[in-house]
């Protein structure tokens, strides 16, 4: 109770073979903790994860967590969170780059059971070759947790016409006395952008690249802690800059 922990799980994998890895992660959070839970995914090319965030949160406490998905064949993400305490909060960041042939599967399930909780969830994509991602967001809202204040947002960049993502947001709602929202986007590149960045020199590519890399930075910025947002600020300029 009242304590504060900062979590960070790091997968890297080798390209050289298929391999599976099976990650699961519990957390329970007493009275007013806060907690911060970094899960960032850079399996091989050939590498297929199946990973899972359970979390239960008590009164009070405070759960941001961050799944940033960068390579993988077959990826799978599931996160679900019970908000069991009045006042309960949490934040969910995702940000999945997806190429080639690869296959990313967001699953998310928040579920508010005691009044006053509050959940804001943002989840951003970039697809391009003949990437595929689905992205299922789930938020339960029961009969005795009134004031809750719930929102969610799945927003997916298109990068190539072959490129495909599925969004569901969700939401399920037994009280009448709460604040909810939910959408999604899916769209390419926007041409007026692009029109400005080349009128002030930019090459074509050069300028994609920029707007890619400033859609992927609004998760990237919410990382608080500054080795890994810096890590991650230098794979995305990397990655862009190749492309």
């Amino acid at each position: 109770a009242g304590s504060e922990a900062k979590i960070v799980e790091s997968y890297l994998g080798s390209n050289s073979s298929e391999y599976l890895c099976n990650a699961v992660t519990e957390l329970i959070g007493g009275p007013d903790a806060v907690v911060e839970h970094y899960r960032v995914q850079q399996e091989g090319n050939l590498g297929m994860q199946v990973g899972t965030l359970a979390a239960v949160l008590n009164r009070g406490c405070q759960l941001t967590a961050h799944a940033i998905t960068l390579s993988g064949a077959l990826v799978r993400n599931n996160i679900r969170v019970v908000l069991d305490g009045e006042g309960a909060g949490c934040t969910l960041n995702g940000l999945y780059l997806i190429d080639g042939r690869q296959h990313v599967d967001n699953f998310t399930e928040i579920e508010h059971a005691k009044p006053r909780g509050s959940s804001l969830e943002l989840y951003k994509g970039i697809l391009g070759g003949a990437g595929h991602a689905v992205f299922n967001g789930k938020i339960v809202v029961h009969k005795d947790a009134q004031k809750t204040d719930a929102r969610q947002i799945n927003k997916n960049l298109l990068l190539s016409p072959n490129a495909v993502v599925n969004t569901k947001p969700q939401l399920e709602i037994y009280a009448d006395d709460v604040k909810c929202s939910h959408g999604s986007t899916i769209g390419q590149l926007d041409a007026d952008a692009l029109f400005y960045l080349r009128s002030r020199g930019l090459g074509a590519e050069e300028a994609r690249s920029l707007l890619s890399f400033a859609f992927a930075s609004e998760v990237v910025g919410r990382i608080k802690i500054d080795s890994l947002r810096q890590r991650l600020d230098e794979y995305l300029a990397a990655k862009y800059r190749r492309n």
